[in-house]
């Protein structure tokens, strides 16, 4: 997020933000290939060696993703993608699974804050309410899952 929210912000859209971006997650991890995931190096013979991310083990390895590094060098470190293989390689479906029930327990507790700030003072407005659900909003999910929806604008699902 690029400004700091204001309490209309944390009351009226919070939890729907932390949903969708646990929903975007979730659909992407469901539709890609179950983990774990690993990175590796693959050489190519004359066309040099290339960064891999496979799943499965011994001998059922599959192709995940390809990232041509051009190199004659295994492990080429002078080349990124490298540790963009091990990275897609570290965020394989089992952690997108797993952020998304993060998220949607933050969503839960948000709802239970400004169920709690309704019932303690007259309206989720009043200044004593808006500072409670400041003070209680997880910021970190929020971040995260603004990030996830930012960075998902203009791509399917």
């Amino acid at each position: 997020m690029t400004e700091t929210p204001t309490p209309a912000d944390l009351t009226a859209t919070a939890t729907a933000r932390l949903n969708a971006a646990a929903a975007r997650i979730r659909a992407r991890a469901t539709a890609a290939t179950p983990g774990p995931w690993r990175q590796h190096d693959t050489h190519l013979g004359q066309y040099g060696h290339t960064a891999t991310v496979l799943s499965g083990e011994d001998n059922d390895t599959e192709l995940r993703a390809w990232l041509p590094t051009m190199s004659h060098q295994p492990w080429d470190e002078a080349r990124n993608v490298w540790a963009d293989a091990a990275w897609i390689a570290l965020m394989y479906p089992g952690v997108g699974e797993a952020l998304a029930q993060w998220l949607e327990h933050a969503a839960k507790a948000h709802q239970a804050t400004l169920t709690a700030a309704g019932q303690t003072w007259a309206s989720v407005t009043d200044p004593r309410a808006v500072a409670f659900v400041e003070h209680m909003t997880d910021r970190h999910a929020l971040a995260v899952a603004d990030a996830i929806l930012a960075g998902a604008e203009g791509s399917a699902v």
